[in-house]
């Protein structure tokens, strides 16, 4: 499996943030966009890394398949086990689990599998993998924090992808904030960033 990088606080850290990358990126790349723009000094890091630098290979709006189930459950089983370690080696601090595209969607997915659930989620620009006709986990731990973002403008999740999943988060009982950003392209814009500095900085358990 390929390793996580880890930043941030070393020692006196106050919370832990595991932050997914996108199809096509990386943790350097997470740490360019994202990270270099946040003051969270008493925060610290892990970004997993998937291999090759995707998750899956599948569209998440499309229709599930074997393939893609198969490849999904892979990138769960991977982000489970980043989490699991970032718990081991911090032990009793607060998880924020956050990721774009394609890590938003696979944070999402992780969430309503009903895996050990982290203290707040946030998908900056996140979707559900596949469609609402298909079978799929809705195993969300009721009250959970969740930030989703989204816009009109996005050419990986459509607007009407954005508002299924606030759909199905409402649904599972998620405590939901939502923001859709017209115009926004596919990016992290920096009001974005100032709600994910907002969850980071009044995270606790």
């Amino acid at each position: 499996m390929a390793e996580a990088l880890h930043l941030g606080a070393k020692a006196g850290a106050r919370a832990v943030c595991v932050l997914v990358h996108g199809r096509g990126q990386s943790p350097e790349e997470m740490q360019s966009h994202i990270l270099a723009r946040l003051a969270v000094p008493d925060v610290t890091f892990v970004l997993p890394r998937a291999p090759d630098g995707t998750w899956y290979a599948a569209k998440a709006v499309d229709p599930l398949t074997t393939d893609t189930r198969a490849a999904l459950a892979l990138a769960l089983d991977h982000l489970a086990a980043d989490i699991a370690a970032a718990r081991a080696l911090h032990p009793g601090l607060p998880l924020v689990l956050a990721g774009f595209s394609q890590g938003a969607c696979l944070s999402l997915e992780y969430a309503f599998a009903g895996l050990p659930a982290p203290e707040a989620l946030v998908a900056l620009t996140g979707c559900r993998v596949g469609v609402l006709a298909d079978d799929r986990r809705r195993a969300l731990a009721p009250d959970l924090p969740v930030w989703l973002t989204g816009s009109d403008n996005d050419p990986w999740i459509p607007v009407e992808a954005f508002a299924e999943a606030a759909l199905e988060l409402g649904r599972g009982r998620a405590r939901l904030r939502a923001a859709l950003y017209p115009g926004r392209g596919h990016e992290v814009s920096d009001p974005e960033i100032a709600m994910l500095h907002e969850v980071l900085d009044g995270i606790h358990r």
